[in-house]
């Protein structure tokens, strides 16, 4: 069970520096290795920055939600509007010292949601760097499935990383049945 029962909200401006912050914990860094997430042991260059962040937060196509405690920010995933029915699941974390707790699977599970009603998504995609078996593992418990296409890693590496891309139908409302 996720830590004192998070609440969930999408980010503002307002939120970005806290949330970066908590991006470079997760993913990179020894804080990083806290958790079982992390790329710190493939990258380590920064994982985002705050024009990125930014630039999500203004795109009416995409929402960054965030999980807090309070007003501290312990987790975040990026859901976009892909088109089509399609939506696509990226930049989850979760605070190190958090990690399986369970808070993960939530943001999973509200995301997926607000992908339904805010864009009306019946599908849902993600990717995993294929190396991180133990991810991938992650999600088909969660629902998700291989679709079987292999993506080249958005930053050209010596050796180079792929993408491992997974697919998930989602619940179709009542509204739809």
């Amino acid at each position: 069970m996720p830590p004192d029962d998070p609440h969930f909200r999408f980010a503002a401006p307002a939120d970005l520096g806290e949330l970066h912050a908590l991006i470079e914990r997760a993913y990179r860094g020894d804080s990083a290795r806290q958790g079982w997430t992390h790329e710190a042991d493939m990258l380590s260059d920064p994982r985002t920055d705050a024009h990125t962040l930014s630039a999500i937060v203004a795109d009416p196509r995409s929402r960054l939600l965030l999980a807090l405690i309070d007003s501290r920010i312990l987790g975040c995933v990026q859901i976009s509007d892909t088109g089509e029915g399609n939506a696509y699941l990226g930049l989850l974390c979760v605070d190190p010292a958090l990690q399986s707790s369970g808070l993960g699977r939530h943001l999973i599970t509200h995301a997926e949601t607000q992908a339904q009603a805010v864009f009306g998504a019946r599908r849902m995609t993600m990717s995993a760097i294929e190396a991180r078996t133990e991810l991938i593992a992650y999600y088909i418990r969660r629902g998700y499935t291989p679709t079987g296409r292999r993506l080249d890693f958005p930053i050209p590496l010596d050796p180079p990383l792929f993408m491992t891309e997974l697919a998930k139908p989602l619940a179709q409302s009542r509204r739809d049945g």
